[in-house]
């Protein structure tokens, strides 16, 4: 069935591909915000340790899917120079997010925290900012592959960028839950728990079409694109998946989260890749 797919995106132009691909991630999300219409609330237990796979995802995903191709992709004379444009591109993406994460008002999923600018808004609108922040790298990586694929980088296949798109569905359907679950029990609907969930994954298409049109257009980014990608998620993961998931001393049942994501991940991506 993977094979059918693959042979399918690759007839078409990548950006409509990418398109396609991140419109499944986003759809995945509106799977799991769906469950706000058979429970009121989930468990916390559970929710660090889904969150605890949506981490090992990304890190797997960034190494795997994203610098390991960036490096192989990179010229250079020496080791230290082939090397450079992911570390360049690397930080930059960890730079980026810092910066958003500073300056847009956003709530943790815990609803205790908040970050950014001093805001008016509601919680509910600082909740979907947070997870939207999170998706903004993962939409971003799965168009930068396939803008390698049009731009013909041997590095850049459509069986990794289906792949990777994949990864992050599965670790996106938590993070529906995240949302929509929390909201419902705040007293919100149904319906506009389920609409807010499955709206923070609305950016990864537009994000998406983005990364494939810039690496499309500018063959020479694509290292700096992808590792720029890698350098977002790790940020998201480090700064806030992972701190999330140790504030109701859930710690094992989160790490072994993470360490089951992490396998999944690499496994997909290095058997299907």
């Amino acid at each position: 069935m993977i094979d059918n797919i693959v042979a399918y995106l690759a007839q078409m132009p990548p950006v409509m591909a990418a398109f396609l691909a991140t419109c499944f991630t986003w759809l995945v999300t509106a799977a799991g915000a769906s469950l706000v219409f058979f429970f009121r609330k989930i468990n916390r237990t559970v929710l660090d340790g889904m969150l605890g796979f949506t981490g090992g995802v990304m890190i797997a995903a960034s190494f795997w899917s994203l610098l390991a191709p960036a490096i192989a992709m990179s010229e250079g004379s020496s080791k230290l120079l082939k090397v450079m444009p992911a570390a360049i591109g690397f930080i930059s993406g960890a730079l980026f997010l810092f910066m958003l994460d500073k300056l847009l008002p956003h709530l943790h999923i815990n609803f205790k925290e908040m970050e950014g600018i001093k805001s008016p808004w509601q919680h509910t609108t600082l909740l979907v900012l947070a997870i939207t922040l999170h998706n903004i790298p993962e939409g971003l990586a799965v168009g930068v592959l396939f803008g390698g694929v049009a731009a013909g980088i041997h590095e850049a296949t459509v069986s990794g960028a289906v792949t990777l798109a994949i990864g992050i569905g599965l670790q996106n359907f938590p993070e529906g839950i995240a949302v929509a679950i929390p909201l419902r029990r705040m007293g919100m609907s149904r319906i506009k728990s389920f609409l807010y969930g499955q709206f923070s994954a609305l950016v990864e298409p537009v994000a998406g079409v983005l990364g494939a049109f810039a690496v499309a257009f500018f063959t020479p980014i694509l290292p700096y694109a992808l590792s720029f990608a890698a350098g977002a998620m790790i940020f998201v993961v480090v700064e806030e998946v992972i701190p999330e998931t140790q504030l109701d001393k859930n710690t094992d049942i989160a790490t072994l989260g993470f360490i089951s994501g992490f396998v999944v991940m690499m496994t997909l991506d290095v058997a299907l890749g």
